[in-house]
C-alpha cells in the first residue's frame, strides 16, 4: 500500500492521467492513475477498488474511526461530484478483501470544485465513523471505499486496505496539518431527498395542500379534482370531445 509521501509525488503527473480520486490519508491501495490496453478508460472506473487487488502492506486505523483524506480533481469534468465512503469488512471476498463493500460510514456529499479543470484541492474528514451497529476489535481487517460519482453518472473507485489498531497505537499514523485539511477551493453541499410520490401510490396523483392534483394524459393540462368532476373544467369537457368522436365513427 502507498503511504502519504509517495502518493505526493504522483500527483503532478496525475492531471494527464484518466482516473480522478487519491486517498492521500491513511493510505492507498496503489498508484490506479492508469490509463492503458487493459485498463483503455482508466482503472479508478472498475469496481470496488479500481483496478487493484487487495494489499497485503495495511495501513494501522482506530478501532473507533478515525481521519480520511482525499483529492477528488485530478482530471477534467469534476467541478461537482458526489461522494461516498464505505467500509467492508474481513478478508473473505473476492481476492482477500471484503465480501462487499455495502456499509456506509458517512452520509454522501457534494464537492463543489473551483471548476471543470484539474484542481488541486484536499478533502478532510478528521472524524469519520464507524459504519452504525457496527464494532471491531484490534487485528481486524477492512477495507476503505472512496466512491466518487461524476456529473453523468458514472463511478470512480479508489480503496486503503486497514488494520483495527487502539486509538493510541502509535503505528497509526499521525494526522496533521500537512496531510489532513481542507482547501479553500472546496466547498460542499448535503444531498437529501424529497418524496414526490410514495411507493405504491396511484402515480397520477399528488397531494399538494388542501386539492389533489390530477394529471389525465389524454388531454393537455393539469386540473384539481373537485366533485363536480369531470365537468366541473372547460378542459374536461373539451377532453372528452376526441372520445365522444371515435365512439360516434365506430358505432358509424
Amino acid at each position: 500500500m502507498l503511504s502519504t509521501a509517495p502518493i505526493l509525488a504522483v500527483l503532478g503527473a496525475a492531471a494527464l492521467s484518466s482516473a480522478h480520486t487519491v486517498i492521500t490519508y491513511p493510505g492507498w491501495r496503489g498508484d490506479n492513475l492508469i490509463t492503458n490496453d487493459t485498463f483503455p478508460y482508466g482503472m479508478q472506473w472498475m469496481y470496488p477498488c479500481g483496478g487493484y487487488p487487495t494489499t497485503t502492506n495495511r495501513t494501522y486505523w482506530p478501532t473507533t474511526g478515525g481521519a480520511i483524506a482525499l483529492q477528488p480533481g485530478w482530471f477534467q469534468g469534476h467541478a461537482t461530484a458526489f461522494m461516498y465512503i464505505n467500509l467492508g469488512f474481513g478478508t473473505d471476498g473476492p481476492d482477500g478483501g471484503p465480501p462487499n463493500m455495502s456499509n456506509p460510514m458517512v452520509s454522501p456529499f457534494q464537492i463543489i470544485g473551483p471548476s471543470a479543470n484539474p484542481y488541486a484541492g484536499t478533502i478532510c474528514l478528521p472524524e469519520v465513523p464507524l459504519p452504525a451497529n457496527t464494532t471491531v476489535s484490534p487485528g481486524d481487517n477492512a477495507t476503505i471505499q472512496v466512491v466518487e460519482i461524476a456529473k453523468h453518472g458514472a463511478a470512480l473507485f479508489s480503496c486503503v486496505d486497514i488494520t483495527f489498531a487502539e486509538p493510541n497505537d502509535p503505528r497509526i499514523p499521525d494526522v496533521n496539518a500537512s496531510n489532513c485539511f481542507n482547501s479553500n477551493v472546496m466547498g460542499f453541499a448535503d444531498v437529501y431527498t424529497v418524496v414526490t410520490r410514495e411507493s405504491s401510490a396511484y402515480p397520477n396523483v399528488s397531494s399538494g395542500g388542501a386539492s389533489t392534483t390530477i394529471t389525465r394524459f389524454w388531454y393537455f393540462g393539469k386540473h384539481a379534482a373537485a366533485s363536480s368532476w369531470p365537468l366541473a373544467s372547460v378542459w374536461n369537457v373539451l377532453g372528452l370531445v376526441p372520445m365522444v368522436l371515435g365512439l360516434v365513427w365506430m358505432v358509424v
